[in-house]
């Protein structure tokens, strides 16, 4: 790693020679006034910001603000405010520096603005990536048990769970390494190859999410076959100010403590920020399982930055730090009680029942997981008269313990150390007759340590990411095009590794090869291969008036095989099954085509959103059968394992989501929103898989859903109240009988319906000051008793046939969630008049 620490020297030097040529550029501001478009009447509090520079500043009593030392460039401005349509301008500060905006009563967000997907922030309505926005307001009245927890009610998105902590993204009907996930533009990296390991960011942190649903391989390269997640934290704090919160969160059902406390400043310029976060839980229940056993979870984290914003654009870096110690559970019961149990030795052959006192206490057993993750990282964005350059540099690393051994508690089974050198370079070329062309290059180097552990499940690897891509973007009147080119080169690499027993402990461990040594075995051979891929996409987004807007989409994605579906072998402790990879893998390649109509009414707004998705070497996992029609069995330590192997074929997905939100005259405060969310996947066959009635649909593909809500929101004070929420909603989940059969992979799922509840708001003083923000929030309050087809729990039972005409987990029952924050402001900034 030492060619890192010099590449990084290296480019932190650009970082500052970039610095001293922007500063440069001439200082100027941007003043205005906000209003109401039917009053005419000052709108306070409303929020303008500039996302490519992350300044900002809120309107006075009498609608006024100000920003000072910005670039005299062109750039765009985002106007927001809770009840108001968000509006954008492009605004070229070298020709004025005066922007009055007239707000209109509104609730929909297509006047909103993204940086996912795109090469520098776009109005939603002009991007014709189908993207969809989790803002503020969502995250705040929803419960939630992790960052990616929070998307389970976006159409076309879901959730592959094992438990109630560790949930993976899905993008109409793809998971794991073909949806990227990024924490503020920085990709995640935390061994997401496996089935039961989360997101490594803290939920609390996140201030917005934006989501692509399709091929986004143009601007990511690798890993974003499917689409992009972007978890965004909150802006800097507007200049002068110094601000903070307290977050307190306590859940019924699995005991759930959560605490969190944030402070950020500004200082003219110099902005500063922390956040520490804390959250532990017992383990969760239901009406038919009782406390499920191997659901715990206690998780710290911390973050904290530091950086400038000036005229010349900002430089920031940034710290996290992610500890979490997590039970995944096995379903392992007691043949008679179908009490859960615990195992006591290594052979497993006699396990012990956990009592009730044990399931309700917060102590993580011995065995569980334990996820270490930093993540260092500086995003900086350098104006340079016409021109710009955004450059993004992050190291992060994972160290991810799994302890499998009872008698050896802190012996940890699988050990993986993952490093990772990540970098995006932009450079936002002069516009030249409305053509915005931006050229660059993403990608990363990893090393990862597999060799500490006494479970060696992947190999130690090294990978090398490089992908340039061009970027071009052009308003044609009503009509804006968009579209690009990449190309990706991957080259992965391992050595042979081979392993021998440990004298001690009789588990395996690494060893050098030995021919002398008759108990030292070949666990990996050596594996050097380079992935290259072509990427694109091409669409517009027609404008026919102020309401509705048609855009359209074609994209090529691409995704190299990961380490696990390459090099897998060997028994992963999370999963209970022996893996197997294929080294002979080739990449995936996919063209998905949207199309998609958006209609933003005052009281009415839809959309419908239409895909159709072809994948070439589509890679998935399949449960072997033995020569005598039984499960394929692994033996290790005397205890049996099921085998699944990773296999490639030609798949097909397609369908669309629908979104009607009804907000009627003159009700404005009343919402009713309603969501349905359709996929198709079918397996094509292709690369030896042969189709049948078992074979013919893809494995994790969610059912038809709808998604329900009716909210009121009622804004006017009253009492100590105000923006006070009150709302019920309903999930229906159709029956999934599209399910991959083969040998007993996935089985059919009936369908259930959920309701959920809440209500919260301000508390304020008489001068209408928040003291303290209160919620009250349910999910499935009738206390369904359910199994999700994208939950793995739904296969964990050592007897799945027994007299309770029930096999595996159940989801979570009823649960209750008390929330509260307390916002504080430690000094404000003092209001310059406005110019004239």
């Amino acid at each position: 790693m030492k060619y890192l620490f010099h590449f990084m020297t290296t480019m932190l030097c650009c970082v500052v020679v970039l610095q001293s040529k922007a500063a440069v550029v001439g200082k100027t501001s941007l003043s205005g006034t906000i209003t109401e478009k039917a009053t005419g009447q000052p709108v306070p509090g409303a929020e303008v910001y500039i996302p490519d520079l992350h300044l900002g500043a809120i309107s006075q009593m009498d609608g006024t603000y100000r920003i000072d030392d910005l670039p005299a460039a062109k750039l765009l401005v985002r106007i927001s405010m809770v009840g108001y349509s968000t509006v954008t301008r492009t605004v070229d500060l070298a020709m004025t520096q005066t922007l009055d905006v007239a707000l209109e009563p509104s609730v929909t967000e297509i006047g909103e603005v993204v940086v996912t997907g795109t090469s520098k922030a776009t109005a939603l309505r002009r991007d014709p990536v189908p993207t969809v926005l989790v803002g503020r307001q969502v995250l705040e009245q929803n419960t939630a048990t992790n960052a990616i927890d929070a998307l389970r009610k976006v159409p076309g998105v879901s959730t592959l769970t094992t438990g109630p902590n560790v949930s993976k993204p899905y993008i109409r009907g793809l998971g794991y390494n073909r949806v990227l996930t990024l924490f503020d533009g920085v990709r995640q990296e935390g061994q997401q190859w496996g089935d039961e390991h989360g997101v490594e960011i803290d939920q609390f942190l996140i201030d917005r999410i934006e989501v692509v649903k399709g091929p986004a391989s143009l601007m990511y390269g690798s890993d974003a076959l499917a689409g992009v997640v972007n978890l965004l934290p909150a802006p800097t704090a507007p200049k002068g100010t110094v601000r903070g919160s307290v977050l307190g969160d306590y859940q019924m059902n699995n005991k759930q403590i959560a605490g969190s406390v944030a402070l950020d400043g500004n200082n003219n310029g110099f902005v500063w920020g922390l956040r520490g976060s804390h959250k532990q839980a017992a383990d969760y229940q239901n009406r038919d399982d009782g406390r499920v056993f191997g659901t715990k979870f206690n998780e710290n984290d911390l973050n904290v930055y530091g950086g400038v914003d000036r005229s010349w654009g900002f430089a920031h870096l940034d710290f996290g730090l992610y500890d979490n110690k997590q039970e995944i559970p096995d379903g392992s019961r007691d043949s008679t009680s179908r009490r859960f149990t615990a195992p006591i030795t290594e052979a497993d052959t006699v396990r012990r029942i956990v009592p009730d006192d044990e399931l309700s206490s917060y102590a993580i057993g011995t065995v569980h997981q334990r996820v270490l993750y930093y993540r260092l990282y500086s995003t900086n964005n350098f104006i340079l008269g016409r021109q710009s350059i955004g450059l993004l540099l992050a190291y992060q690393q994972s160290a991810r313990r799994e302890f499998s051994h009872p008698t050896y508690p802190d012996l940890p089974g699988l050990y993986l150390i993952l490093k990772t050198f990540s970098y995006d370079l932009k450079y936002h070329l002069p516009e030249f007759k409305l053509w915005a062309l931006t050229v660059g290059a993403n990608g990363m180097v990893q090393d990862n340590d597999a060799a500490k552990g006494t479970e060696m499940v992947i190999p130690s690897y090294k990978d090398l990411d490089v992908g340039p891509f061009i970027h071009v973007r052009r308003p044609f009147g009503k009509v804006d095009l968009s579209g690009g080119i990449r190309y990706d080169i991957r080259r992965f690499r391992n050595e042979d590794m081979y392993t021998r027993p440990d004298p001690t402990t009789g588990f395996d461990m690494a060893t050098d090869a030995n021919n002398g040594d008759t108990t030292v075995v070949k666990q990996f051979d050596a594996y050097d291969h380079t992935f290259t891929g072509m990427s694109g996409s091409l669409g517009l987004a027609y404008n026919m008036n102020d309401r509705l807007t048609l855009k359209a989409n074609i994209a090529r994605g691409y995704r190299a095989p990961n380490a696990a579906e390459i090099s897998a072998k060997g028994v992963h402790p999370g999963t209970g099954f022996e893996q197997l990879g294929n080294a002979n893998f080739e990449p995936e390649f996919n063209l998905q085509e949207d199309v998609g109509a958006y209609y933003a009414g005052t009281h009415v707004s839809f959309s419908i959103e239409l895909f159709n998705n072809v994948i070439s070497n589509y890679i998935y996992n399949e449960k072997l059968l033995s020569t005598n029609g039984g499960d394929s069995l692994f033996t290790q330590d005397g205890e049996d394992y099921e085998v699944f192997k990773f296999r490639q074929t030609r798949a097909q997905l397609y369908g669309g989501e629908l979104s009607i939100d009804i907000h009627p005259h003159p009700w404005d405060w009343l919402h009713f929103e309603n969501s349905l969310s359709y996929i198709n996947a079918e397996n094509l066959g292709g690369n030896g898989a042969e189709i049948t009635d078992s074979t013919k649909y893809l494995p994790f593909i969610p059912p038809m859903h709808t998604n329900s809500e009716l909210r009121a929101d009622l804004r006017k004070r009253v009492g100590p109240f105000s923006n006070v929420f009150i709302k019920v909603g309903m999930q229906v989940y159709a029956d999934q009988d599209h399910y991959y059969g083969a040998y007993g992979t996935e089985t059919f799922t009936p369908g259930y319906t959920l309701f959920d509840a809440g209500v919260g708001g301000d508390v304020v003083d008489k001068e209408g000051n928040v003291l303290f923000k209160l919620s009250i929030l349910g999910s499935n309050i009738t206390d369904v008793a359910y199994q999700s087809n994208m939950s793995r729990s739904k296969y964990m039972d050592d007897y799945p046939v027994n007299g309770t005409g029930r096999s595996g987990i159940y989801e979570m029952g009823r649960n209750i969630t008390f929330k509260v924050v307390v916002p504080f402001t430690l000094r404000r900034p003092t209001t310059k008049p406005a110019t004239p």
